[in-house]
């Protein structure tokens, strides 16, 4: 399965998560995870959202620079060795993984670590065939986390 990521080219300045952000919200895009990196003046902004064409029509409309990416997003195990287990897999594919992040569904049970990778069609397969659940934009967008509460 294959989900979308955006992914924002923005410059490093106060103001510009802000803006997206902004956009989002009056569009009514609800944000599933997001990560920032930056480099200098300039930096990306990755981000799942709920219905990503809508989201990048929006944030292009006022003049932001995005580009939609097809991205896997694989359930893995909470618990140590959970996320080594998928990069030993891929590492031993000979699968690059050029981007990445990571959150939390259930603790100690379930997380996803979404993968950004050399070989998209490649990489589904390996998964598959390894046992892995991946999830597509529309079942990530339906994800309801589990709320851990124990003070």
């Amino acid at each position: 399965m294959i989900a979308y990521q955006l992914s924002i080219f923005a410059e490093n300045k106060p103001g510009r998560l802000a803006k997206v952000t902004r956009i989002l919200k009056k569009g009514k895009i609800n944000i599933r995870a997001m990560t920032i990196s930056t480099s200098d003046a300039f930096g990306v902004i990755n981000a799942l959202v709920e219905n990503p064409e809508s989201a990048r029509a929006l944030l292009e409309k006022e003049g932001l620079t995005v580009s939609l990416k097809e991205v896997i997003a694989v359930v893995i195990e909470d618990k140590p060795g959970g996320l080594d287990g998928l990069i030993q897999l891929l590492f031993e594919q000979g699968i690059n993984i050029e981007n990445a992040y990571g959150f939390v569904l259930e603790s100690r049970k379930k997380a996803v670590f979404v993968v950004d990778v050399d070989q998209l069609d490649q990489t589904q397969k390996i998964l598959k065939n390894a046992g892995f659940e991946t999830l597509d934009t529309k079942a990530l967008s339906a994800i309801e986390p589990f709320h851990y509460m124990n003070y």
